[in-house]
């Protein structure tokens, strides 16, 4: 898993702050967590959850809303209402990262909180809830002092023992939200998860909402779990539930085309010295250093990478020049090794090997291993290349050929007698 820092901007102009846990490669679907009452996104069940989807291939934003945990805001001046608001500013800031959320899962009020938003989401395509409660004027009795809250309109309350400065606009907030009917005109498939002995979210609360649903609609018992999923397991059990059952209504991730973006993004994770997250091609991945020289050896090397670039090219090469010529050529196997050379120009050396597979005759091989010269990254690298580096917010498209541009040049090379 590969996990990168993912801040936007929310209603009010504040910075909310999220992190975006990747799979390794590509994401077969984007969800967004929203996390329980005065938690942030660093909560066992959002951060456990998120690693469970990511290794069952979901990309996943988790964030704190306003005024918790990272982000900005006076969590003073929050309301049920903002953090509906939140969960939209997420999803704006998702799509136009090209990862726009097709399923939203809330944890306690956070799952009321996504039962509220969803319909102002038409590319949401399902939603979960784990441990929600029906009517968000539940959360109410985990103030301690409410009436004094209400009397003064300003008080410090504490909420599962710690202590939150709160304006009487939260309750008079929370009251004006109809809930039955949202979920009534939901329009989206249901999941509902929650455990028969939470202690804090009662049963009842799952039992309301799955009532008020309308079909398709799915609950499953998360039995022995606490309200805040504390143990491993149940976070790995609801990961698995919702992987499972959000398939049937997620549309599959969409073939990377010529039309998207040719930008490489390189962000490092903080983790080691030297571990990168690399997005290409509508895939991310790790790259990183041996721990021999400071890493934790968790990816390919930069010079790991450029081999890798080779290799796909000439295999590439080969396999369009073969077919244009009707040769016998029935796998390519390339392999690239990188070194350096003291007292020799040029000083890099790339040795590449090919393993031709099929009834070819001495003449075709020969022809196929002089093709490989010619596929488009080889020239590349050995008439060298013009680097261009200022400091900026992103690199301008009209700098950056489409993928598939050089395919051209392939088509060229193939063509050749």
């Amino acid at each position: 898993m590969a996990t990168q820092r993912f801040d936007f901007p929310g209603e009010s102009g504040q910075t909310l702050s999220g992190r975006l846990d990747l799979p390794e490669g590509r994401a077969s679907a984007y969800v967004l967590f929203a996390h329980c009452f005065t938690c942030t996104k660093s909560s066992l069940a959002a951060a456990r959850v998120a690693k469970e989807l990511t290794k069952l291939g979901f990309g996943v934003l988790r964030f704190d809303f306003t005024g918790l945990g990272q982000s900005g805001g006076d969590f003073a001046d929050s309301s049920f209402s903002g953090s509906i608001a939140d969960i939209l500013s997420a999803a704006a800031a998702m799509e136009a990262a090209g990862r726009a959320p097709s399923l939203l899962i809330g944890h306690s009020l956070g799952g009321a909180a996504v039962l509220a938003a969803a319909g102002e989401l038409p590319n949401v395509r399902a939603v979960a809830t784990i441990a929600a409660p029906f009517d968000v004027t539940h959360v109410e009795h985990l103030f301690t002092n409410i009436d004094e809250l209400i009397e003064h309109g300003e008080a410090e309350v504490r909420i599962g023992g710690r202590p939150f400065r709160m304006r009487s606009g939260f309750i008079e907030d929370l009251r004006t939200h109809d809930q039955a009917a949202r979920i009534r005109a939901l329009g989206r498939p249901l999941l509902v998860l929650h455990s028969p002995t939470d202690a804090t979210v009662g049963i009842d609360n799952a039992g309301a909402i799955f009532q008020a649903a309308r079909h398709p609609k799915s609950f499953v018992s998360l039995a022995g779990a606490d309200h805040l999923l504390t143990r491993q397991e149940d976070a790995e059990f609801v990961a698995a539930i919702v992987s499972a059952w959000s398939r049937r209504y997620l549309p599959e991730a969409p073939p990377r085309t010529a039309e998207q973006s040719g930008v490489v993004t390189v962000v490092e994770t903080g983790q080691g010295d030297f571990q990168v997250e690399v997005s290409a091609g509508g895939v991310s991945f790790l790259a990183d250093e041996p721990p021999e020289v400071g890493g934790l050896g968790s990816g390919p090397t930069p010079y790991d990478l450029l081999g890798a670039g080779l290799g796909a090219c000439t295999a590439m090469t080969l396999r369009l020049y073969a077919r244009h010529k009707g040769l016998p050529l029935d796998r390519v196997t390339v392999e690239v090794g990188h070194s350096r050379r003291a007292d020799t120009q040029p000083p890099d050396l790339f040795v590449r090997r090919l393993r031709l597979e099929g009834d070819l005759s001495e003449e075709q091989r020969q022809r196929l291993i002089e093709m490989a010269e010619k596929c488009p990254v080889h020239r590349t690298l050995h008439r060298g290349a013009a680097i261009e580096t200022a400091e900026g917010v992103s690199v301008a498209e009209e700098k950056v050929e489409k993928p598939g541009a050089h395919a051209a040049d392939r088509e060229r090379v193939a063509k050749t007698n």
